[in-house]
C-alpha cells in the first residue's frame, strides 16, 4: 500500500510532453463565433421516408434490438450523411446535430430502433454501466448525486463538464424537462488555447495526472479509482479525460494522494474557461433531436432540470456510447478508462459476469 501511494504521489507531480503554442484546425471552435445553427442537419423528407424504410426492415428481420446491425438497419442515402457525419465527428468540429423527427409518432420500440439503427452506422454499441445496459436512459432515477455510487445522468442535477467511457456520445431527446436540462459543448483546444493566454502555470498542471474514482465500476484486478492527465498531448493531438465530481470523490480513498493547492487552482482554472459563455455553446435539445458528439476532444454538460411529474412531462434521452471501427491514437493510461486504447476496440464499462442488452426500462 504504501508503495503504490508513493508511486500515486510521484505520478501526480510528472508532467507529460504538451504543446507549446496554440493549437489550430476545425476543433478550434468558440461557442461565440460559430454560425447559427451550423452545426444542425435538418432531415429532409427522402431521408426520413428512407429511415421508416429501413425500420420496417429491422421489424422484418425478427431480431431483437441489441442484434439489430447496419446490415438490417439498411440505408442508402442516409448512409453517406452518416460517413460525413462521422468524419465530423473525428475529423472536424467533433459534434452535429440532427434535428426532424418525430420522436411522438412511433411507440418507444420503435424510436429506440431508430436511434439504434442509425448508431450502428457510426460505430458498436458500447456498455454504459456495469448492468450492462447497451442502451442508456437519461432521466431523473431520484438517486443522490452526492453518493458516490450514483451516476449523475440518473439525477436532475447539473452534471458539470465531463467526458464518458467512449469515443462517441450519442443522445436522442424523446422528451424535454419542463425548465432546465440545457446542454452545453466546449472544446478541449479552444480551452487549452485560453488557458495557455491566461494562465500557462495552471494549465501546465493538467498535464500532470490526477486519481479519478471509477464510481463502484473498475476493471477487474484495478484499484477503485485510476491515474492519468486531464489533458494529454499525443500524436500530435490533444485528447481531455475529465470529471471533476470523480476527481474530488475518488479523494476518499486513502492511498489517493490529496489535492495540493495548486491541483485546485488548475481545475478551478479550467472548469472557469469552460464556463466562459463566450468559449462554450449551449443549446436546448428538442424532442426528436439526436446529438452526436467526439468524447475525446470536448467536454459536454447539462444544467439542472425540473420535470413535472404531475402531467407525466419528464426528461428522458436515450443514450448511445459507440466505439467506431477507426479512431485517434490514444496514450497508454486511457486503456485505464477504456479498457483498450485500440481503435475499435475501447471504450465502456467493464462487465462481470453479465451479458450487455438492450432494455427499455430505465431502471431495469
Amino acid at each position: 500500500m504504501v508503495r503504490r501511494r508513493e508511486r500515486s504521489e510521484i505520478a501526480m507531480t510528472t508532467a507529460h510532453p504538451r504543446p507549446s503554442r496554440p493549437l489550430q484546425g476545425p476543433a478550434v471552435w468558440r461557442g461565440d463565433q460559430l454560425a447559427q445553427g451550423s452545426w444542425i442537419h435538418h432531415w429532409t423528407a427522402p431521408q426520413l421516408a428512407e429511415l421508416e424504410r429501413a425500420l420496417a426492415t429491422a421489424r422484418g428481420s425478427g431480431r431483437d434490438l441489441a442484434s439489430i446491425d447496419r446490415h438490417t438497419f439498411p440505408l442508402d442515402g442516409v448512409a453517406a450523411l452518416l460517413a460525413n457525419v462521422r468524419r465530423e465527428l473525428l475529423s472536424g468540429r467533433g459534434f452535429v446535430l440532427l434535428r426532424g423527427i418525430d420522436p411522438a409518432a412511433y411507440d418507444p420500440i420503435d424510436a429506440a430502433t431508430i436511434f439504434w439503427g442509425l448508431g450502428t452506422h457510426l460505430g458498436r454499441a458500447l456498455p454504459q454501466n456495469a448492468r450492462g445496459h447497451l442502451l442508456g436512459h437519461v432521466t431523473d432515477l431520484g438517486r443522490d448525486a452526492a453518493d458516490p455510487g450514483s451516476r449523475i445522468y440518473q439525477t436532475a442535477e447539473r452534471q458539470g463538464f465531463h467526458t464518458d467511457s467512449a469515443d462517441l456520445v450519442g443522445l436522442f431527446c424523446l422528451q424535454r424537462a419542463l425548465a432546465g436540462g440545457r446542454s452545453s459543448l466546449v472544446s478541449c483546444a479552444t480551452m487549452h488555447n485560453e488557458m495557455l493566454r491566461r494562465c500557462p502555470e495552471l494549465l501546465a498542471e493538467l498535464f500532470g495526472p490526477f486519481c479519478t474514482d471509477h464510481r463502484g465500476e473498475p476493471p477487474a484486478g484495478s484499484p477503485p479509482y485510476f491515474t492519468a492527465p486531464i489533458l494529454s498531448w499525443f500524436a500530435d493531438e490533444l485528447s481531455v479525460l475529465y470529471q471533476r465530481r470523480y476527481i474530488e470523490s475518488a479523494q476518499r480513498f486513502a492511498d489517493v494522494p490529496r489535492l495540493l493547492e495548486q491541483h485546485v487552482a488548475a481545475l478551478d482554472a479550467f472548469d472557469a474557461v469552460a464556463e466562459d459563455p463566450d468559449i462554450h455553446l449551449e443549446m436546448d435539445l428538442e424532442p426528436g433531436d439526436m446529438q452526436f458528439i467526439h468524447n475525446h476532444q470536448m467536454l459536454h454538460d447539462r444544467t439542472a432540470f425540473r420535470d413535472d411529474p404531475a402531467s407525466g412531462r419528464r426528461r428522458h434521452l436515450l443514450r448511445l456510447w459507440l466505439c467506431p471501427d477507426e479512431g485517434r491514437a490514444l496514450p497508454p493510461w486511457f486503456a485505464q478508462r477504456l479498457l483498450s486504447t485500440v481503435p475499435g476496440r475501447r471504450g465502456g464499462v467493464a462487465l462481470r459476469g453479465v451479458e450487455p442488452f438492450v432494455t427499455l426500462d430505465p431502471n431495469g
